[in-house]
């Protein structure tokens, strides 16, 4: 009997580990996937990719920053001269106003063709600025380059044709400094 007892306890042992075996292995299944350095690993691959795309944003930031900034510093040199051109624009209009008066007497003359002189003198330096007279009489009115003051009928002229100037406009090379003030045939 002994020895029966001896065997069924042999078994119940066997069966003992068989069930620890059966029991210890799904826990090994669980422990590996709460395995703590995978869910790092993921952890760490995530804030890489987050990390690359914040990157990839500053990156494209930045680019359009320095087109942003290198096509103002263009703009600022090609139309450095603006503030001057506004500035000498009354000084040209006061200049055709004098030239325009008729002089009789010699000294005078001599006077006037000095002025006349330095009148060209402004107007080519103005032109080497790029400041270009806006033609109006005879053209098709443009509100983008016309300020019309006033509206006539004229026969002579089509429809919305500008028929007079009354005040010369400007552009500095392809900005409009100011309008040319005139009479439009209605």
């Amino acid at each position: 009997m002994d020895e029966n007892k001896q065997r069924s306890e042999e078994m119940e042992d066997q069966e003992n580990v068989e069930q620890e075996e059966v029991i210890d292995h799904p826990e090994q299944e669980v422990v590996e996937e709460t395995n703590p350095a995978s869910n790092e690993v993921e952890q760490l691959r995530q804030e890489k990719d987050e990390t690359y795309q914040r990157l990839l944003r500053l990156q494209a930031d930045y680019d359009n920053f320095r087109r942003r900034s290198q096509k103002e510093r263009e703009n600022d040199l090609k139309y450095k001269s603006q503030d001057l051109v506004e500035e000498l624009l009354p000084i040209v209009d006061n200049f055709e106003r004098a030239l325009q008066t008729d002089v009789q007497d010699d000294s005078a003359k001599s006077f006037v063709e000095g002025m006349n002189m330095v009148y060209r003198q402004l107007k080519d330096a103005l032109n080497k600025q790029g400041v270009e007279e806006i033609p109006a009489v005879g053209e098709e009115f443009d509100p983008n380059m016309h300020q019309a003051v006033m509206q006539v009928d004229d026969e002579n002229y089509g429809s919305n044709v500008v028929v007079e100037e009354l005040q010369k406009g400007y552009k500095l090379k392809d900005r409009v400094i100011r309008p040319s003030m005139v009479k439009v045939n209605q």
